[in-house]
């Protein structure tokens, strides 16, 4: 009898404890599904809807130091400036993958990892590119995103077509008669 009493016991300690303990990593939160919505609203270039998951005051760090953080408004604008030059670009379905966890400290970050592939306009080349984006979650809004991929393929290519835009402009000219310059 005093053995089933010390389990009993033992059982409503272990629980007891298990209860109080908050959950530090899980794939489904409110904060997972609000960044789902920014990564769909970003596919779809919805660029208000997408700042509607941000706090005014959020920072944005995407393959940038603190110092160099934009704001969403600026982040905004430059998506719409990349989307401009290419003719298609989605996350590939299957390859995303969420995760929040809160820190020692209580943040709460929702990680993303996926396959982002753009099609650019100029030279109808489709690019895959692995991304990592991390975002602190403050009352719902994201406050901090700090993002991470290799751009360089792209910007190889931009620098490419740039040049020869270039010659072929400086060609045209050099073909020119005297009198038409």
């Amino acid at each position: 009898m005093k053995n089933i009493f010390l389990l009993g016991l033992a059982i409503v300690l272990i629980t007891s404890c298990e209860s109080n303990i908050k959950q530090r990593y899980t794939q489904q939160s409110t904060e997972i599904e609000s960044y789902k919505k920014v990564i769909s609203d970003y596919e779809n270039q919805n660029w208000e809807a997408m700042a509607s998951h941000y706090a005014d005051t959020a920072k944005i760090m995407n393959n940038v130091t603190e110092k160099n953080a934009k704001t969403i408004a600026e982040e905004m604008k430059t998506g719409k400036e990349d989307a401009s030059l290419f003719s298609s670009w989605d996350y590939l379905d299957g390859e995303s993958e969420y995760e929040m966890v809160t820190t020692d400290k209580g943040q709460t970050w929702v990680n993303f990892w996926g396959l982002w592939e753009g099609t650019l306009k100029s030279n109808n080349k489709t690019y895959s590119i692995p991304v990592h984006i991390t975002a602190r979650f403050v009352d719902g809004k994201i406050v901090r995103e700090l993002g991470y991929w290799d751009l360089s393929k792209i910007m190889l290519d931009m620098q490419e077509i740039q040049m020869k835009e270039m010659e072929e402009a400086a060609m045209d000219e050099a073909s020119k008669p005297e009198s038409e310059e």
